[in-house]
């Protein structure tokens, strides 16, 4: 029996709730499948609109624009792992075991689950993975910031940095270190298929699992 499972980005990202409604959740979950499929350049609210049946206009209702979607889907993750780190850490004492599950978390977060039928949550990765830089690489980061629009990554660098102070109080770089671990999560993983020179991360299906044996080692290393 699958739990439901409900994730709330910020609520400054779109104009109208699209989790609340059936036409909002197509939009997600086609959305999802679209960029995964064609990347964000070519992805438009008029070929998603033709793909669910629906108009632009109607689209228009739930979000400003294609950006502050890309937003939304890469809050959505943040959020995603938090709820993960929360779950698999909890009554979990010793710190460097809650880290260890900390970077399974962030490396088996891709793992599709039944329990949000609208969002694939591997498809989502991919995009994170490739285009989510462009969701905060822009012009426009510093007034998106202080709308609070990435909190939920602030908050969960935030709460891996707690885990890394907790394991060494004199660390002098934990939100840098905690925001490494997550971006080299991602990134290792697109290096291995996509360009194998920039990692040494081997590009076939353990990939995830020698991304995660890499980070564990640089952590113990780092913090020893």
């Amino acid at each position: 029996m699958s739990i439901e499972i409900k994730i709330s980005p910020n609520e400054g990202l779109y104009l109208k709730e699209p989790q609340d409604s059936k036409l909002g959740i197509n939009i997600i979950k086609y959305s999802i499948l679209m960029i995964d499929e064609y990347g964000f350049e070519s992805f438009t609210f008029k070929k998603l609109a033709k793909e669910i049946n629906s108009t632009e206009a109607s689209i228009y209702r739930y979000f400003e624009n294609k950006h502050l979607l890309l937003l939304f889907l890469v809050n959505w993750y943040w959020e995603w792992v938090s709820y993960l780190i929360e779950i698999n850490t909890r009554n979990i004492n010793d710190p460097r075991n809650k880290l260890r599950i900390i970077i399974h978390s962030f490396v088996s977060a891709s793992k599709d689950n039944p329990g949000i039928v609208y969002v694939n949550e591997s498809k989502l990765h991919n995009i994170v993975i490739s285009e989510g830089m462009k969701a905060y690489h822009t012009k426009e980061v510093d007034k998106e910031n202080s709308k609070g629009f990435f909190k939920s990554y602030k908050d969960l660098a935030r709460s891996v940095s707690d885990v890394i102070s907790e394991i060494n109080p004199n660390f002098k770089y934990p939100f840098t270190l905690a925001t490494n671990l997550f971006e080299m999560s991602n990134n290792q993983i697109f290096f291995a298929k996509h360009l194998p020179r920039l990692t040494d991360i081997s590009g076939d299906t353990g990939e995830v699992n020698e991304v995660e044996e890499m980070l564990n080692y640089f952590v113990e290393k780092l913090l020893e």
